[in-house]
């Protein structure tokens, strides 16, 4: 299996990025944060997760060990393709996502496209149990936390998803729910 790649970013093509090792160009189907690293920089380091089928042999890259690691164990989930695992892990950092499995929070995953109500409460609820070794996630957990109250009081008003996360990320996390949501509309207005 290949693990990781060092080499020159040669390219950024809809398929993904084009890594050059010793002469050698590797398709690699990457994340976000790892084609950004790829655009400053003359050579890079990529995480990478080697999925082999019948008729593929294709490589997934990442910024860091985290995002692999949250990938390997989104494709232990029945249902979750290595595509999807990848669109999920592309959709915010390992650390937040880790966050709302733990909070149970199944509606950050409804909001990514392939991703359905089924798909999205099977990966928190076969995740969560991987997962739950981790303290600062369970000191969070709960599916009534402050923070989804007033992330689902913005969807209500017809925020988007990503909109509204963002929106809170720059209130104070200490205030009832309550007034995080007046203080989001005043700074959207």
């Amino acid at each position: 299996m290949i693990a990781r790649l060092r080499g020159k970013p040669v390219a950024n093509t809809p398929e993904g990025l084009i890594l050059d090792v010793g002469g050698v160009g590797y398709l690699v189907h990457a994340t976000p944060t790892a084609v950004r690293k790829g655009d400053s920089a003359d050579e890079i380091t990529v995480e990478t997760y080697t999925h082999v089928r019948e008729d593929a042999l294709q490589l997934y890259g990442f910024a860091d060990r985290s995002e692999r690691e949250l990938f390997v164990q989104l494709l232990a989930v029945s249902g979750v393709g290595p595509k999807v695992a990848l669109a999920i892990v592309s959709g915010s950092p390992a650390a937040d996502l880790r966050r709302a499995i733990a909070r149970e929070d199944s509606a950050r995953f409804q909001a990514i496209p392939g991703i359905g109500k089924k798909t999205a409460d099977r990966i928190v609820l076969e995740l969560k149990e991987k997962l739950g070794g981790e303290e600062a996630l369970a000191q969070e957990a709960g599916p009534e936390t402050p923070y989804l109250v007033a992330r689902d009081a913005l969807v209500e008003l017809g925020w988007s998803l990503p909109d509204a996360e963002r929106a809170l990320a720059e209130v104070d996390p200490e205030l009832p729910p309550e007034e995080r949501v007046r203080l989001a509309l005043k700074r959207a207005a």
